[in-house]
């Protein structure tokens, strides 16, 4: 058998590409790192921590259909944090750019801070247990 993979990328389709990439822009607090055009999508690349990189793609076809963790497919995104400070000062950070979160959620498997990005996609910063 393989070993097995690490995720590379992850690529999210979104409505509008101009209003996510301002979101994830003010979220991350840089720019994106790349983009591709050359196909019938728009696609604009941020690398976050470890070189994952995280696609945001605007269909030039679209489905139209919202967002819903509860249809087969994805349910969310989940970010790692180090400690309950990272936490805090993720949860700050969202309420400083006005982003509606779940506020700190504990649970017997980690600490959660949910939120979602323009489009309804359910993403959450992560602590985990002990």
């Amino acid at each position: 058998m393989p070993a097995l993979p690490h995720i590379d990328h992850l690529a999210l389709t979104v409505t509008d590409i101009t209003v996510s990439t301002s979101f994830y822009s003010r979220l991350w607090e840089t720019e994106p790192t790349g983009y591709m055009d050359d196909g019938p999508f728009i696609r604009r690349i941020f690398t976050l921590a470890g070189g994952l990189t995280l696609g945001l793609t605007q269909h030039t076809i679209s489905s139209a259909k919202d967002f819903d963790e509860k249809n087969p497919g994805l349910d969310h995104i989940g970010f790692a944090v180090k400690g309950r400070a990272g936490l805090l000062e993720w949860r700050d950070h969202l309420e400083k750019l006005g982003v509606e979160h779940s506020g700190l959620v504990e649970a017997s498997y980690g600490t959660a801070l949910s939120f979602k990005d323009p489009d309804g996609i359910a993403l959450e910063f992560f602590l985990a247990a002990d």
